[in-house]
């Protein structure tokens, strides 16, 4: 993410004891708490296969970020992990190293999981299809010292990618990671083509990517064949249409794609060893913060990107790394926009994604350390004895992923002539998802039912046909 907060989780206690598992000691010449496999290596706890373990899609959820319901007030953190168990197992994503996990490899074969773990026992009790992103990387990779306590958090650190000699020891990690949670069968590789830019060409170093990319890609499938990868995980980045960058393939109301990121998603396809998905990121925004044309029609560009994305690799399922519809300040607050303002427009973003083909993705979840406040936010901030509670967007999150999960049919219902441009709609055969755009009060006819939407307002609407066949 462009905007993330730096610095690692170290020494959290964990508060939710009593719905996860003991942690193992991670240290090279210690037993592991739950055997071996095959070939040796430890594993985690004793893991069992999550949803969608055999699916190239998991559907729509969230990332962890630096701070999640593994940290905090006892009481908190309780009441965010009863949240996550009773959201149908919402898929979550966590990173390796940063965002909330230490470096897990300080020393060349010397491990440190601890925190990583702790991120795995939580989605694991709360029934989570479990992601993994493979970033970023130890200090030792990169040029910099070994060590835990000479890790460089700094964001010029962290957002450097390994050296080239380097690539087969990050490869290695992968494997290593993917031995100690078995029950993780799904991996997005990098983050964002962090630190491969060729300066020298005022490019992406997509062959630097690309090679590292298949590299994992081949370690991971040698651990298991049946895990999942998918790349290249670009932020699919749009500019002003008159800028020299501008794509004159991909463009629309919303502005155009920067011609250098489809040159480097073009590279990667080409050369990739293989993907079972393929992953992208991106905002509706520009880089230069614009929502064009306004905040709602800006979502197109998801649909845009979506579908250019599918038609390039044929088809393939289409991932939302991450997506992001409000721009946000340099330490990711959101503060623009009221809550149901931004629920909205978050809404809009979903259907938006869905209309380009994708079947999954994951909300970037910005939770603070703390405060009464925490704008997008899928619960309170669990440093105080009250948090841990659901805001809305868990609430948007939550069914969204329940009514629209990976294979849902997407048929056409009829809206009121005259209030469809103020609307966006997305139906399944038994749910209809009503999103008004606009500042005022709505009275329409949608799937042949009278409603009125105040302003807003997300409507969830029982389908025509599904009630008449319910008994």
């Amino acid at each position: 993410m462009r905007r993330w907060r730096l610095a690692a989780l170290l020494g959290v206690a964990l508060a939710i004891a009593a719905l996860v598992v003991a942690l193992a000691d991670t240290r090279p010449d210690s037993a592991s708490t739950a055997g071996t496999t095959r070939d040796g290596a430890r594993v985690h706890g004793t893991p069992a296969p999550g949803p969608h373990a055999g699916d190239p899609d998991v559907g729509w959820g969230f990332t962890h970020t630096q701070f999640s319901a593994d940290q905090g007030s006892p009481a908190a953190t309780q009441r965010a992990a009863k949240l996550l168990a009773a959201g149908d197992g919402l898929p979550q994503n966590q990173a390796i190293m940063g965002w909330g996990a230490d470096n897990p490899e300080p020393v060349k074969g010397h491990y440190d999981f601890t925190a990583l773990d702790r991120r795995i026992d939580l989605m694991r009790a709360s029934g989570a299809a479990p992601v993994i992103t493979l970033c970023c990387a130890p200090d030792w990779m990169k040029g910099g010292r070994a060590g835990a306590d000479r890790t460089d958090w700094s964001r010029q650190a962290l957002e450097t990618a390994p050296t080239p000699g380097h690539y087969a020891d990050y490869a290695a990690l992968a494997a290593t990671v993917a031995r100690r949670y078995p029950d993780v069968r799904h991996f997005l590789v990098w983050n964002e083509f962090k630190g491969f830019w060729n300066d020298a060409a005022s490019r992406w170093d997509y062959e630097g990517y690309t090679k590292l990319y298949n590299l994992v890609y081949k370690a991971l499938k040698k651990v298991d064949p049946q895990i999942m990868v998918g790349g290249p995980y670009l932020g699919m980045d749009s500019v002003d249409p008159r800028q020299d960058d501008a794509s004159t393939v991909l463009r629309g109301p919303w502005g155009a794609l920067d011609q250098r990121v489809l040159d480097a998603f073009t590279y990667w396809n080409t050369h990739k060893a293989g993907a079972d998905f393929v992953v992208v990121d991106g905002s509706s925004y520009t880089k230069d913060d614009d929502l064009l044309p306004d905040e709602f029609a800006a979502t197109d560009k998801l649909t845009a990107v979506g579908r250019w994305v599918r038609q390039q690799t044929h088809g393939l399922p289409l991932w939302w790394a991450e997506y992001y519809v409000e721009p946000a300040d340099g330490d990711d607050d959101r503060k623009g926009w009221t809550e149901p303002h931004r629920v909205a427009v978050q809404a809009a973003g979903l259907i938006a994604m869905v209309r380009g083909g994708a079947s999954s993705g994951f909300y970037w979840n910005p939770e603070k350390e703390d405060g009464p406040d925490c704008p997008g936010c899928l619960w309170t901030p669990t440093g105080g004895a009250d948090g841990g509670r659901a805001l809305p967007m868990d609430g948007l999150l939550t069914r969204f992923a329940r009514a629209f999960p990976p294979g849902t049919r997407y048929p056409a219902v009829p809206v009121a002539a005259g209030d469809a441009s103020g609307l966006r709609v997305l139906a399944s055969d038994r749910t209809v998802l009503v999103v008004n755009t606009l500042d005022r009060t709505v009275a329409t006819q949608v799937d042949g039912e009278r409603i009125e939407l105040a302003p807003y307002e997300v409507k969830w609407l029982g389908r025509q046909a599904a009630r008449a066949t319910t008994p």
